[in-house]
């Protein structure tokens, strides 16, 4: 099905409570280990949650959680990666099929009118600057849903991906990174593993290379410069999204783990999940049950990372401590995905 989610919770259409696969006992395709190699990434012991008093409620309290040693790609999963999974697998995005007034309306209140039938065509959601300031709290304004936009297609039909085999894959849902994950013999990381891996070693510090705001200086990701969402002033030398490792690799050699797309990881969201976590636990899997305070009735999935979107006018998502979420069904022209591996 379609996009009907932003990355700040507005949904239209509630997720279907599928258990992740299980990770397979197979060799990554040789183009897959190519193309993006795992980091491993030393287990330990660190305090997850926000450093300082800028982050949001969803981010407190902080606490210690241990994590046994994992893989995790370099980079951010590129189109030439995610061309290769279908080439093999003939498989369909989430953006690529219809779906029925049916499951339409399921999630929506009671009473709700039936949608007209074009918001039943394939498609997603495409991030549309203005060219005057809006009002921040309606997302809507610089959203549209776009009939035939997906990960080949990412501003709709008459658009592609020839020369960007680089570039991170998007409009996938999680759905659809699961599918890939399984496919590479892979599984996406949990929220805990994310967050470790984001802090390269370090320890109480906000961003991944340390503490230094990511456009002083020299630019050290893909971020919004400028005002949000009517003037990019591009000074990391970027509009939209950008190549995978356009910027420093953190102290793990991991790139883009702040900026450029938000990430999928395998958990639930739940606004209040850092209260009932025991502290010291060993990697933490997220809640049983998800629960967004903002949109109760449709269950979500944690995205980490931030993206070119985010400025400190809008989303400080690029903070490793950042939380943000959206339904697993949504696909955005900011979201993409990398995958991790457990040490067997």
């Amino acid at each position: 099905m379609k996009l009907y989610s932003t990355v700040i919770g507005i949904s239209l259409l509630a997720a279907c409570h599928t258990a992740a696969p299980e990770q397979q006992q197979v060799a990554v395709p040789p183009v897959i280990a190519q193309l993006n190699p795992m980091v491993l990434i030393p287990g330990g012991e660190y305090e997850m949650g926000a450093d300082d008093n800028t982050g949001m409620p969803d981010e407190y309290p902080r606490h210690a959680v241990k994590i046994d040693s994992f893989w995790i790609d370099e980079h951010e999963v590129t189109n030439a990666e995610f061309r290769a999974f279908v080439k093999a697998t003939g498989y369909i995005t989430t953006a690529e099929r219809p779906i029925s007034k049916e499951e339409y309306m399921r999630s929506l209140p009671p009473g709700s009118p039936e949608p007209d039938s074009s918001m039943l065509l394939p498609g997603s959601l495409v991030f549309t600057p203005t060219d005057h300031a809006v009002d921040l709290n309606n997302v809507g304004q610089w959203w549209r849903f776009e009939l035939g936009a997906d990960w080949q297609h990412p501003e709709g039909p008459g658009s592609d991906i020839n020369g960007k085999d680089q570039f991170p894959v998007i409009h996938v849902s999680w759905e659809d990174a699961q599918a890939y994950a399984k496919w590479a013999g892979k599984r996406l990381p949990t929220e805990a593993e994310w967050e470790f891996a984001a802090r390269g070693n370090l320890k109480g510090q906000p961003f991944p290379w340390g503490t230094e705001l990511p456009q002083v200086g020299k630019a050290k990701a893909n971020i919004w410069s400028g005002h949000f969402p009517y003037e990019n002033t591009e000074s990391d030398g970027f509009y939209n999204i950008a190549p995978v490792k356009s910027f420093a690799a953190n102290g793990y050699k991991l790139y883009d783990m702040s900026g450029n797309v938000w990430e999928w990881t395998a958990d639930w969201y739940a606004s209040n999940y850092y209260n009932e976590v025991q502290p010291g636990a060993a990697n933490p899997g997220g809640p049983d049950t998800p629960y967004d305070p903002a949109d109760p009735n449709s269950p979500k999935r944690v995205i980490r990372g931030g993206s070119f979107m985010c400025s400190d006018e809008y989303c400080r998502g690029y903070r490793v401590s950042a939380r943000m979420k959206t339904t697993p069904e949504s696909g955005l022209s900011n979201l993409g995905f990398r995958c991790a591996r457990s040490v067997r």
